[in-house]
């Protein structure tokens, strides 16, 4: 008996209900919509960032290593502006109780460009940054000497080479700029260009005055303050530098023309080479109508636009600190100064803030210690009013 078991055959599926597979068609595009929406917002979100990278490698790096923009936003806007010491990130000045906080150094550098275009013999001068009050130099004089001998002949000793020590006298450099308390609240005053402008002003005029003729004492010695001699260079002393007098007792004479080539050529040739004339704008008029016997000016304007005016093709470089034609007085200067004149800085300015003094003005009390010296009396000459 056959008791194979057969099954009932499967009815094929009912078809599905249109108006479901529609709605079905909706909650996927809904959700598909959904998704891009997301993938669109994390793309442009990303896009911003990129952005942002961008514009902050194409920013110039304003900060110097180890100090971020923040740190200078939070001495400005902290410090400068409100007082408030708690976003001070910098280096504290020697007595913390007295308040005063290191310039951060975009400032400083600032400060330091403005100095050199508006203080003359710092833009010729020879600078160096110290880390401390006092600098010290060696600088070789000569004397080491030398010989010729045979092949087979024994050598002699040679004398040591001598050695004269640079100690520039320092002093401290103060500014007192003061700013109104509704110049501080507008978001829209350049502090940091205002701040850099009046302490750069107020250096550069004592600088300039300093540089030139300053004492010595408490305050760089200027290189009209040096001992002046009329030896030529290796009869005078070191330190001691060498004047050419302009042939009339009251004025630049009427070879004064004569007076200047001897001045240039009094100077060593490894020393004109970057010399410059230095000399006040008073001095400089009597100069620009000094002619030749054909008739030629020896004073000639630069002819292209930032270069300088040169006499006996060499620059001038005008700066009033230099004294008048007088009887007895050293009006121009000429020499490579670079060589010839030292000037040592402490690099880091001192700000202190203070709103009490002088209200309703904001004081910022600025220091820096700066020397100056004659480094190489040889490599600068005078010219002396006198017979």
């Amino acid at each position: 008996m056959d008791m194979t078991f057969n099954p009932a055959p499967q009815m094929p599926a009912a078809p599905a209900d249109p108006a479901a597979a529609s709605f079905d068609i909706v909650a996927r595009q809904d959700k598909a919509e959904i998704e891009i929406a997301a993938l669109r917002s994390d793309v442009e979100d990303v896009k911003q960032r990129v952005d942002r990278i961008g514009r902050a490698a194409a920013r110039p790096a304003l900060a110097a290593s180890g100090e971020t923009a923040a740190d200078t936003a939070g001495f400005v806007d902290g410090y400068l502006r409100t007082g408030s010491t708690a976003e001070i990130k910098s280096i504290s000045g020697v007595v913390p109780a007295d308040g005063g906080y290191a310039v951060p150094r975009q400032i400083d550098a600032m400060i330091g460009r403005e100095l050199v275009e508006v203080s003359p013999i710092r833009s010729i001068a020879q600078v160096v940054q110290t880390g401390s009050a006092g600098y010290r130099k060696l600088v070789a004089t000569g004397g080491m000497a030398s010989g010729w001998v045979s092949e087979a002949a024994g050598r002699p000793e040679t004398d040591t080479p001598n050695f004269a020590e640079i100690a520039p006298p320092t002093g401290e450099l103060y500014a007192n700029p003061a700013a109104s308390q509704a110049m501080l609240d507008d978001a829209s005053f350049d502090l940091e260009a205002w701040l850099a402008g009046e302490i750069a002003m107020e250096f550069a005029r004592a600088e300039g005055a300093a540089f030139v003729h300053g004492s010595g004492v408490n305050q760089p010695e200027g290189f009209l303050t040096a001992p002046a001699s009329a030896l030529a260079d290796g009869n005078r002393p070191f330190g001691t530098m060498q004047y050419i007098g302009s042939g009339d007792g009251a004025g630049l004479g009427t070879a004064a023309e004569i007076a200047l080539i001897d001045l240039v050529h009094t100077l060593r040739a490894g020393h004109r080479q970057g010399a410059h004339f230095v000399m006040n704008s008073a001095t400089l008029a009597e100069i620009r109508k000094l002619k030749t016997d054909d008739g030629a000016f020896l004073w000639q304007p630069g002819l292209v636009d930032g270069q300088p005016d040169r006499l006996l093709g060499y620059p001038v470089v005008e700066a009033e600190d230099m004294p008048d034609i007088a009887a007895g007085s050293f009006p121009i200067a000429f020499g490579n100064f670079r060589h010839g004149y030292l000037i040592a800085e402490r690099s880091a300015t001192q700000v202190l803030r203070d709103p009490f003094t002088n209200k309703p003005f904001v004081h910022f009390y600025a220091t820096k210690r700066v020397g100056g010296q004659v480094l190489d009396s040889n490599a600068i000459k005078l010219l002396k009013i006198e017979a």
